[in-house]
């Protein structure tokens, strides 16, 4: 079992037309997008090629074929929310996420307990990029 995380990394603004490419909206910040898997105490295992900052985690994942490794690999992974309909057999699944409330539907109390579940697993990934120095050498 891994855990699957994104992370933009912070980098300058670049001018020209090459800016547009590393600005995230979501972050507000000019940057590079990269996935990790780590194991569950938050080693990482696997770190993608740098995307552009505006790119999705969902995105990425797929440009890198990540459900296909995994299953490959014969391992399974917990993500977070943005990873849902990334893994698409219902029959064979690989990548596990937690469960998103509609906007006229909350979610039942099972649901609620799972999603707990997942985040307590997940808390590992959520905190690896902060012991790994990207930037710096």
């Amino acid at each position: 079992m891994v855990l699957l995380d994104g992370t933009p990394i912070r980098t300058r603004r670049r001018t020209g037309a090459a800016n547009r490419r590393n600005y995230s909206g979501k972050h507000k910040a000019h940057g590079l997008l990269f996935l990790a898997l780590t194991d569950e105490k938050g080693r990482l295992v696997w770190i993608s090629a740098a995307r552009p900052g505006r790119s999705s985690e969902i995105t990425t994942a797929r440009h890198n074929k990540l459900i296909e490794h995994l299953r490959v690999a014969g391992l399974g992974a917990l993500g977070d929310l943005g990873f849902i309909g990334l893994d698409d057999d219902p029959d064979n699944p690989v990548l596990i996420t937690g469960y998103k409330a509609a906007r006229t539907k909350p979610l039942t109390s099972a649901k609620n307990e799972a999603n707990k579940l997942i985040a307590r697993e997940r808390a590992a990934c959520e905190h690896a990029f902060s012991h790994v120095n990207l930037t710096r050498p």
